[in-house]
């Protein structure tokens, strides 16, 4: 999305295969940048295995490992799917009398418009800029180590944009057409894994 990083309230780590969100989730609030994390998500088939505690519970311990106080940290650990990484971070914030009139997701890289368009339907009113690390998608394959599950989820995020978008579960966003053959290319090409009926 290439948001330009400020100060926001909350923080929000959208649970995934990549415990790098955790990772850059603690760089973000020892930079300053929130004073509260929400780790945010149960476990998809993708992450049952790596994470068996729950994406976000591991994403909690990982940011601790970090230097994240406890008391910093808030685990959402039910959310299956984006739209409930934002319905239910915002149900815990507003139980705990949290006012959040802004916020920072991170998430993968190629997450970030999906949750952006979620985010924008689910919670119209708050201020959500997108972040994930900054890495260049070669060193972003090397640090998940598996190419064709990374190949395999930005094809299924792709997708997600538009068909979401069309069942009202997100506002709509513009696929360039470029984005759009590639796209197509990589579908052609066998990466169907992650795609919805």
């Amino acid at each position: 999305m290439r948001h330009a990083l400020r100060p926001a309230d909350v923080g929000i780590g959208l649970g995934s295969h990549d415990l790098g969100v955790a990772t850059f989730a603690a760089k973000l609030f020892h930079a300053g940048m929130f004073p509260l994390i929400v780790f945010t998500g149960a476990n998809a088939p993708t992450t049952l295995e790596r994470f068996p505690c729950g994406e976000a519970v591991h994403y909690r311990e990982h940011a601790l490992e970090l230097g994240v106080p406890d008391d910093a940290i808030l685990v959402e650990p039910e959310a299956r799917n984006t739209g409930d990484n934002i319905t239910l971070t915002r149900v815990l914030l507003e139980t705990r009398s949290i006012s959040a009139e802004s916020v920072i997701l991170i998430s993968r890289p190629y997450q970030q418009r999906r949750a952006f368009a979620t985010c924008k339907k689910l919670w119209p009113e708050v201020d959500v800029i997108c972040a994930s690390r900054p890495l260049p998608l070669d060193e972003y394959i090397k640090s998940i180590g598996d190419v064709d599950r990374v190949i395999n989820m930005l094809v299924g995020d792709t997708q997600r944009i538009t068909v979401h978008a069309e069942r009202g579960f997100a506002v709509p966003q513009e696929v360039p057409t470029e984005v759009d053959r590639a796209y197509g290319r990589l579908v052609k090409a066998g990466y169907q894994e992650r795609l919805l009926d």
